[in-house]
């Protein structure tokens, strides 16, 4: 049997388990965040314009996210550097996690050949995971639009406590 892809994950299964350094300070394990909903937003590239805009939106609705009882995640091809210096140009009081390896971008099938300036890149297809408490997914957004993208999300949240 051949492991699960993003393809074949629906809403129900079981979130792949991730391990990445971050920043703020060392490694998170996703399954240690049991017992909460985890906002979990695959971005392509720290401060670049829509990623800039999309981890922004998260970070100015972080307080409705964690009064829900959620914690957000990033992740990114960057490295921890990078994402020092974005979080703290821009404030973010959530952890960005760096997938140099890829390791949660292939667990979560997010990486894609995109067209890039007329040329074919491999890149992170903007995608959010809304998990449970139990570990569970929730919620799959692929192919994400950043305009009113973490509304949508804290919406579907606020649906499941429901």
């Amino acid at each position: 049997m051949s492991p699960k892809t993003m393809d074949d994950l629906k809403a129900g299964d079981a979130a792949p388990e991730i391990i990445l350094p971050t920043w703020s300070e060392g490694e998170l394990k996703l399954s240690d965040l049991r017992g909460k909903y985890v906002v979990l937003y695959f971005y392509p590239r720290d401060n670049t314009p829509g990623c800039t805009t999309e981890s922004c939106d998260f970070r100015d609705s972080h307080g409705d996210f964690g009064a829900a009882g959620a914690v957000v995640l990033g992740i990114s091809r960057d490295s921890v550097k990078s994402h020092q210096r974005f979080a703290e140009k821009f404030g973010f009081p959530f952890k960005l996690l760096s997938d140099t390896g890829e390791q949660a971008c292939t667990a979560y099938d997010v990486i894609k050949m995109k067209n890039m300036y007329g040329e074919k890149v491999r890149g992170i297809e903007r995608s959010t995971f809304l998990i449970d408490p139990a570990g569970n997914i929730v919620r799959i957004w692929r192919k994400v639009k950043v305009k009113d993208h973490a509304v949508e999300v804290l919406t579907a949240l606020k649906e499941e406590l429901n």
